[in-house]
């Protein structure tokens, strides 16, 4: 995890990164903190004394290798050459693993580029093959990131998201002054107002390029043409409708006539779905540095799973159980609020069950464990800890008080930016909380310690998994409507809008604290096989029986075989509901309704 920031800044006119933004890209990066400056002269003018200035700021959280990789990547060259700001997890380039340092590496394959000899015909071609074998690194790689490079040679800014959009960056253009900004975070939300802005999240529908190649030397005459990037498809020479996400082909295959076996336990897509999380786990789990002050913590704890023991989570933490190295331990990072409009209720009817006088000291009330989230995590950490004896599970009951939440609101609402419902905002809340993992723990041996800050800097979290497998209550009401066709119809919905889910406010609401989080579900390995896999055998709803319900049934009999009976059966459930951030202050709160 990283944070970038890159700045083009017109002939005369001066950036100053402000403290607030530099604070938060150290948050999420607190690891190194390097800035790179490029004079940008014209394809006809090389004079470089009065000219655009493009700046690149990273701060690195070092997750990969066994160093610190410095960033942003550049030549050796202080004053030119091509630049690299990384944040991501390149898994796999090429289908291969990568070991080592990952930025480091696609830095070396771009360096490659610049270096190739190459039978060129004429200047324009040789820019184009540049071109194309710049996309084409980037294309290759498998895993969460997003990036900025600039290719000196070419004068060219490349920059973008993965086809999922794990990873945050957003752009603005400053129509007074000409400049143009992409950073991980947003910087300027003067008081909270972010109406007037004018950030947006980049797209992860391709690579973009903008050609800075003819901008005039005096920063006059700069028209909106000049300063528009140009996307690059993920897959050349392919419709991109063909491939969703631009990952593989969705199977819109139909359930035959003659029918089909229900899925069970001993159903092929059920172990296929176990050995493509193992595979993802595997990748998203082992190597991970030790933290630093590791010294200070009596426990070996590297990974920590966003815990409401659920269904999709709890599987998780079953499976990196096994992946990871017995002696280390996992962390369960459960969040509950106290809602002032719940609260009121629950003293309500407590005061109503204990008396006519309806008198009831409040403080005996714990409003936390009375959160659906929390009774469930407990539940679920102890169907763990029985199915995963001698694992170090540690279950964190991170508790937020109404007046916590309130001293937050801002830093929370700068960070969902340019998300501004009040969905995004007890969505948000819930994330930014639970990353921050301070609460009481219960560990192995039932000692609770009240005072707990979990080590871990990485977190796994279960999303996806809903979209894959049919989770959501419109995919009954899919194929109630309409059948087989009906669901594939939502299905291919749900998955073609992964890239452009808000995983990119996910990402900026738990990255803050120095964490990165992984999504195991979101491997394009095990996306392109859930899309290769015929609705049937992930979600049964011709067949309502059986030992737990229909929806996600591939991952619930899943959950069955790992030995987790009550996992199994566990109801979906709104994180803003199990958490209960949603409508804190008033029950006629719609989600859909802007933060005032």
């Amino acid at each position: 995890m990283c944070g970038i920031h890159a700045v083009l800044i017109p002939p005369g006119v001066t950036h100053v990164v402000s403290s607030d933004l530099t604070r938060c890209l150290c948050n999420r990066g607190p690891d190194y903190l390097g800035q790179v400056e490029r004079r940008v002269t014209s394809s006809t003018n090389n004079d470089s004394t009065d000219c655009w200035t493009l700046k690149l700021t990273s701060t690195v959280l070092a997750l990969r290798g066994d160093h610190v990789a410095k960033q942003p990547l550049s030549d050796s060259d202080a004053d030119k050459g091509s630049v690299l700001c990384w944040n991501g997890e390149a898994w796999r380039i090429n289908g291969e693993p990568v070991s080592g340092n990952d930025g480091e590496e696609i830095w070396r394959m771009l360096r490659g580029v610049e270096a190739s000899a190459s039978v060129i015909t004429t200047p324009i071609s040789m820019e184009e093959e540049k071109e194309k074998h710049i996309l084409d690194v980037f294309r290759a790689i498998e895993g969460p990131f997003a990036f900025v490079y600039w290719h000196e040679a070419g004068r060219k800014v490349f920059f973008g998201r993965d086809r999922l959009g794990r990873r945050s960056l957003m752009m603005k253009r400053d129509e007074r002054t000409g400049e143009v900004v992409l950073s991980s975070v947003a910087e300027g939300l003067n008081g909270g107002d972010t109406r007037a802005n004018g950030w947006k999240e980049v797209e992860a529908d391709g690579i973009y390029v903008l050609d800075l190649g003819m901008l005039p030397l005096s920063g006059e005459g700069v028209t909106s043409a000049m300063l528009q990037p140009v996307r690059r498809d993920w897959i050349e020479g392919v419709d991109p409708a063909e491939f969703v996400s631009s990952i593989g082909r969705f199977n819109k295959s139909l359930a035959p006539a003659s029918g089909y076996a229900p899925l069970s336990a001993t159903s092929p897509s059920v172990a296929a779905l176990k050995q493509q999380l193992i595979d993802s786990l595997s990748l998203r789990v082992l190597n991970i540095p030790q933290p630093p002050n590791a010294d200070r913590v009596a426990h070996d704890t590297r990974v920590a799973v966003l815990f409401s023991g659920g269904l999709d989570c709890t599987v998780l933490a079953r499976l990196a159980h096994e992946v990871m190295d017995p002696e280390q331990g996992i962390d369960l990072l459960n969040v509950a609020f106290e809602n002032p409009r719940v609260v009121a209720q629950l003293r309500k009817d407590h005061a109503k069950n204990n008396g006519p006088n309806g008198e009831v000291d409040v403080d005996s009330i714990d409003f936390y464990e009375a959160c659906p989230d929390r009774i469930t995590g407990r539940k679920s950490f102890a169907e763990l800890q029985r199915v995963c004896p001698g694992r170090a599970f540690r279950f964190v009951a991170v508790n937020v008080p109404y007046t916590e939440t309130l001293s937050h609101r801002q830093q929370v609402i700068s960070l969902i930016y340019p998300h501004n419902t009040e969905m995004d905002l007890s969505i948000g809340y819930a994330l930014y909380f639970a990353a921050r993992g301070q609460g009481a723990c219960t560990h192995l041996d039932g000692r609770v310690e009240e005072e707990y800050t979990s080590p871990a800097r990485v977190l796994l979290s279960g999303l996806g998994a809903d979209e894959l497998f049919g989770g959501y209550s419109r995919h009954p009401s899919a194929y109630e409507r309409a059948g087989y066709a009906g669901l594939v119809d939502e299905l291919l919905l749900d998955v073609g809008r992964l890239g452009k889910r808000n995983l990119g406010r996910d990402d900026r609401e738990m990255s803050h604290w120095s964490k990165e989080v992984r999504f195991p579900y979101l491997d394009e390995r095990l996306v392109k096989w859930a899309m290769d896999t015929p609705a049937w055998e992930k979600c049964d709803f011709e067949n309502e029986g059986g030992e737990v319900e229909p929806g996600k049934r591939v991952l619930r009999l899943l959950a069955l075989e790992l030995g987790m009976e009550g996992v199994a059966k566990e109801k979906k459930r709104a994180i803003q509901f199990g958490a209960r951030t949603a409508k804190m202050e008033s029950g006629r709160v719609k989600g859909t309704t802007l933060i005032s």
